[in-house]
Formats: C-alpha cells, structure tokens, sequence
C-alpha cells in the first residue's frame, strides 16, 4: 500500500489479475492478493512483494528500512516498479521522479550489484520460455541480483540463499497490464496497445512468482536426471 487510492487500486486490480492467470495456467493455487502496509504488518509470510513506486510518496523510515532489509536477508523478494518507463531512457533508468523515489529508498539497504536479466537467467525458463518482460510498457529491463557477482564472491550481501534475486526492477508498470475489472476487462491499454504484449506481461508475471516460490530449481544440476526420468515415464 502505497497510501495513494489509485495507485492502490490499480495494484490490488493488477494482481487480482495475475493471481486468476496463474490460478487457470499453472497447478499454483494462490490465494488472495493482500495490500501490506510496509511499516507495520508482518513480512515473514510473503515470499513476494509488489512495490510501485510514486514520487510523492515519502521515503520509508530508519525502522521500515530495517524491516526491508531483514525481509530481504530472510529468503524474501521485492519487485520495485517505477512505472514510468515510457518517460525513460530505452537504455537503462534516468532521472524521472520515480527512480529518483526509488534511489532514495534503495540508499539505506544493502543491494547488491544488478543488471538485466541475462538470457541464461532461471528467470527466463521459470515456467514459460521468455526473453523480454513487458508491462503496460515494453522498453525498461527487468533488474536483478548479478549472477557474475554472485558466482565471483561466492556469498550474497542481503540473501542468506535460496538463488532468488531479492530484488526486481523495472519501469514496464506490469499491474496496469495485468488489472482486469470485476467483470474481467483490461482496464489500461498496453503501450503500444498490443494483445501479444499484454500475454506476455501475465506470462512475466507467472514466471516472477514461480521464480520467488521455487529459486533456482531449474537451473540446478542436481535435479536433472530426476526431472529426465520423470520426463520419460
């Protein structure tokens, strides 16, 4: 909850959405979206939080920012979004007022180095086969922990390890592309209006959950003759 009524709304519609996509696409079976107030609820039980930035907003507190960090070291994911991509520079994040808002909170948490997601990443075999992660728009990357970081320092500065990234970030605003109204229409148009973008904001969203359930499940050696000889029964 980010105490502004229709960003609220439009995230509460947004996952609704996603969760009816996921509930007809995948054997997942999740239950309803909740609105989290950061600075007071309990984070222990989200293993994902969908965090849209607004610029009015205020920076979160010493104590909310403790709150954050521990959830993050304690297996937990963030999505950040800006929601302002198609204000931005197609290369990367400027300076528009909403990564300006989101710089301010990330400053007092221990991130760590981050990049677009690479095509090797788990992120992009989750559950569909996908090489880009388009929202309501279809030029910001979507940011994760480096795996070359990783790999090189072989620990993780705020993760104590399940292979998740414990923060996203991207500008594409995916709750507008995934808000549907109580009677199941879009309520925002893709940019551009697109209904093959809009399939692959929900597949997005599928693959971020499943990514933030399982971690690196997939991408982990050990399993695969198991998931071969399943494969072959």
């Amino acid at each position: 909850m980010t105490g502004i009524p229709e960003v609220d709304d439009t995230s509460a519609a947004g996952l609704a959405g996603l969760t009816q996509f996921l509930s007809e696409r995948t054997a997942l079976e999740p239950g309803a979206p909740v609105a989290i107030d950061i600075a007071r609820d309990e984070l222990a039980f989200y293993s994902l939080l969908y965090w849209p930035i607004d610029p009015s907003a205020d920076k979160p507190s010493d104590q909310t920012i403790a709150r954050i960090d521990t959830f993050m070291r304690n297996g937990g994911t963030i999505l950040f979004d800006t929601r302002d991509h198609i204000n931005a520079s197609t290369t990367g994040f400027g300076s528009t007022p909403a990564t300006l808002k989101l710089r301010e909170i990330l400053e007092d948490l221990d991130v760590p180095p981050l990049e677009p997601v690479p095509p090797d990443h788990v992120l992009t075999k989750a559950f569909y086969l996908l090489d880009t992660f388009p929202g309501r728009y279809s030029t910001s990357p979507l940011w994760v922990e480096s795996l070359d970081e990783v790999n090189a320092r072989g620990d993780r500065p705020v993760r104590a390890g399940d292979g998740v990234s414990p923060l996203m970030i991207t500008g594409n605003d995916f709750a507008s592309a995934w808000a549907i109204t109580p009677t199941g229409e879009f309520m925002f148009p893709t940019v551009p209006n697109n209904p093959i973008q809009r399939d692959y904001a929900f597949r997005s969203g599928v693959n971020i959950v499943m990514y933030s359930l399982t971690g690196n499940y997939k991408a982990d050696q050990v399993h695969i003759p198991a998931l071969l000889e399943r494969l072959g029964q």
